[in-house]
């Protein structure tokens, strides 16, 4: 009963080291599209997991020892990931934080005294040129 888990184990350990790479390239689509791959393998460990846990059944020696060097990488590839998707996160505010700012009207009255506009809100406008 315990092969299955590792085999769980495995694939999400691979699907968060693809994942933590792109994020630490700040490679945001391809992270994205990484994003449902690890859910999967999340979800299959949770299910080997919960499986192994109601048969009862204990790793002995060297399944033992792989069982915890596996957790041990889990965990540290769960922290890493976890610490580049909040890196990636405050990145995306700034850049959305920043897009915000310039697009923001400098204040009333930014078109002049006839320009209308005065609280703050743009006006259409429409302009046409000739060749």
């Amino acid at each position: 009963m315990m092969q299955p888990l590792m085999i769980a184990a495995q694939r999400l350990a691979e699907a968060l080291r693809a994942e933590n790479e792109a994020l630490a390239r700040l490679d945001l689509a391809e992270a994205a599209e990484l994003a449902a791959p690890k859910r999967q393998a999340s979800d299959a460990f949770a299910a080997a997991y919960a499986a192994a846990r109601g048969s009862d059944t204990r790793a002995e020696g060297e399944e033992r020892r792989h069982a915890e060097e596996i957790a041990g990488r889990l965990r540290d590839l769960s922290a890493e990931n976890r610490r580049l998707l909040e890196r990636a996160i405050d990145l995306q505010s700034r850049v959305i934080e920043t897009i915000a700012g310039a697009a923001r009207p400098a204040g009333p009255g930014t078109y002049g005294e006839r320009g209308g506009a005065r609280d703050g809100r743009a006006i259409p406008v429409s302009l046409t040129s000739r060749a």
